[in-house]
């Protein structure tokens, strides 16, 4: 065999094992209980020493749309928010075969665009002149058939395009980041906004994509929407519910977008955006958003489904805090009880509490004490006033 295809075996053969051990420390570090911050900034650095790159991009998705809920920078991307907006209309308005939302379906779910999708517009027309970017490896971050983020990573023109092992490497991280993405927003208390009853919030976004109007109190919405202390600009979540407002007006979707974002207040939100029409019937360019606090209907799916909990045993924890005893719950869902006690220690292995009382509190405190101190409805739910 020549010298240079024994080394050549040699560098492919470290580098497999680098990728495993990068594997192994992201899928440890999943499973710490690491708040979101610390959690990414230490899987970051272990991916960075097997795939190079110069910027990253992590993204929070509502699990039920795929919509944008946040966004977090790294490297050569951080400060960059300038132009959240537009690619937010980018990344929803028109989807690619690169877009995250195609990529959560795939088997595969990771991507190198270059390679796979080289005529994205994403890319060539606003990432490359824009930031200097000539390449991204795209992976959305899902486990239990459900998406809860994404992660791009960007490299520069002087880079060498991403390969077949850098995609293969990041589809085989896919599940443990998404493990400790959900685990770091359960884990996350944020204290930099007080809960804050200011009633639904609507925005109205013109045709430059601009806001033109707005309710009193978006204004304090908005700010609950900033993903970050020092102010990073929610226009990114409102750029991709536009976006999928105006494919909505084009019949490209069947129904208007909606999602569900947890605010830096603790509170979760519900945004909607519908295309404004004229009174001819036609659709105009303007979009409508509305942000309202979400609804224990909505709140509550989407905290146990954090929790990684099959159908099964959401089924029993919606039961459980309904109230219902073992008895009542295995008559309700025709199971034994011995059947419902099962389910109910994975339901506590699984939200890291040991009996009924702390998996109430856990959501408890997490959903209502922020919004003590509201005056309560018709409905038995947090009345919201002005």
């Amino acid at each position: 065999m020549a010298p240079e295809a024994c080394l050549t075996h040699t560098v492919r053969v470290a580098l497999t094992l680098n990728a495993q051990r990068v594997i192994r420390d992201v899928d440890l570090v999943a499973r710490a209980g690491l708040d979101l911050d610390t959690f990414l900034t230490e899987v970051l650095t272990s991916i960075s020493r097997v795939v190079p790159h110069v910027g990253t991009c992590v993204a929070t998705v509502d699990p039920s749309t795929l919509l944008l809920t946040s966004t977090h920078k790294f490297g050569d991307l951080r400060g960059r928010d300038e132009r959240d907006h537009e690619f937010g209309i980018i990344e929803y308005g028109d989807p690619e075969a690169s877009s995250f939302v195609e990529l959560a379906h795939r088997a595969v779910p990771a991507m190198a665009v270059h390679a796979q999708d080289p005529g994205s517009y994403r890319v060539n027309e606003f990432m490359r002149p824009l930031f200097g970017y000539h390449d991204e490896l795209r992976v959305v971050l899902r486990d239990g058939g459900q998406v809860w983020g994404a992660v791009a990573l960007f490299r520069q023109s002087e880079d060498p395009y991403f390969d077949d092992h850098d995609v293969e490497l990041m589809a085989a991280l896919s599940e443990s980041l998404s493990v400790g993405l959900r685990s770091g927003l359960l884990t996350s208390v944020t204290t930099a906004l007080p809960a804050a009853a200011v009633g639904p919030a609507v925005i109205i976004v013109g045709s430059d994509d601009r806001i033109v109007q707005m309710s009193a109190g978006a204004e304090l919405r908005l700010r609950d929407l900033m993903t970050s202390e020092d102010g990073t600009s929610p226009a990114g979540i409102v750029g991709s519910i536009v976006g999928g407002a105006r494919r909505f007006a084009a019949g490209q979707a069947a129904h208007p977008p909606r999602c569900r974002v947890r605010g830096r207040s603790g509170m979760w939100l519900v945004l909607h955006a519908t295309p404004l029409t004229a009174r001819d019937g036609s659709s105009g360019s303007e979009v409508v958003v509305t942000i309202d606090e979400a609804r224990p209907p909505e709140i509550v799916p989407l905290v146990v489904a954090a929790f990684g909990l099959t159908q099964r045993e959401r089924d029993i924890t919606q039961l459980v805090l309904q109230g219902m005893d073992t008895k009542e719950i295995a008559a309700s869902m025709h199971l034994s009880t011995y059947t419902v006690q099962d389910h109910l220690k994975s339901v506590f292995s699984k939200a890291e509490v040991r009996s009924r009382r702390e998996l109430i509190a856990r959501i408890y405190f997490d959903q209502y004490v922020p919004r003590m101190g509201m005056d309560i409805g018709p409905t038995g739910w947090f009345a919201a006033t002005q």
